[in-house]
């Protein structure tokens, strides 16, 4: 060429430049819907990690091990002296006294004890029995349950399952949860929970016609619910897992 660049050419160099930048601006930025899709993946992520962190669906509430299988007292969990587990359990919200006093009794024999861990661990518990026993697993229940609750679980799923009735359930989740009662009777801990959930329930007949609840409808529910273990041994204190063995429902 001569040097000189005609008309056509220009244009064609601007439109080029435009176009890169156009480009640059658009790929670098991150839509909402991206931002939506990445924050999903990542909680998908972590709720499988915790998932199998955690183990089987035959933990109840679990509490941490400790290394030690002698027969020796119980010991504070590493880095927590007794004095500071029995303020963790004097600060936490309890509305009577007697809770608390418990829990202390409980802290004594089994110094890894934390209210705020055995909640978070029964209300995971508690979404796991209520489904289990909507889709009439028993195996599921089987690992939750002493043996009596089972039995009563196990024969009411039986008596539906002989009307030819199936629930129709949604989980929505837990309002609420409070610890009523707390006692240690020769070893044995007990912890009743009260929990206010939300739950979609429906009963169907063979057909599929709704005879009871409402599919479409948020109901509340409170449950009164008593998760015992055995605490009164190191041996014993090695099984961290606490199981439902009393129900009551208050409304």
């Amino acid at each position: 060429m001569d040097g000189k660049i005609d008309l056509l050419t220009l244009i064609s160099l601007i439109v080029a430049v435009v176009l890169v930048l156009k480009l640059r601006s658009v790929l670098g930025r991150r839509s909402d819907d991206d931002t939506q899709r990445i924050e999903r993946n990542r909680a998908e992520q972590q709720r499988q990690a915790r998932s199998a962190a955690g183990g089987g669906t035959d933990k109840v509430v679990t509490l941490p091990r400790r290394d030690r299988d002698d027969g020796g007292p119980a010991q504070a969990p590493a880095g927590v002296s007794v004095a500071e587990a029995e303020e963790r359990i004097r600060t936490f919200a309890a509305a009577d006294p007697t809770v608390t006093k418990g829990m202390l009794d409980i802290l004594k024999l089994d110094p890894a004890f934390d209210p705020e861990h055995f909640l978070a661990g029964a209300k995971s518990a508690y979404e796991m029995i209520v489904t289990a026993f909507a889709e009439g697993n028993r195996k599921a229940l089987k690992g939750l349950l002493n043996r009596d609750v089972f039995e009563g679980f196990s024969t009411a799923i039986a008596d539906r399952e002989s009307r030819g009735e199936q629930i129709d359930q949604s989980f929505v989740g837990i309002n609420k949860a409070d610890i009523l009662e707390a006692e240690v009777k020769s070893g044995i801990a007990s912890v009743t929970v009260r929990f206010v959930s939300q739950l979609i329930s429906a009963s169907r007949d063979r057909a599929g016609v709704v005879i009871s609840g409402d599919p479409q409808k948020i109901k509340e529910v409170t449950d009164i619910w008593t998760f015992s273990r055995d605490i009164s041994t190191s041996r014993a204190r090695q099984d961290p897992n606490w199981r439902l063995v009393a129900t009551q429902a208050s409304n």
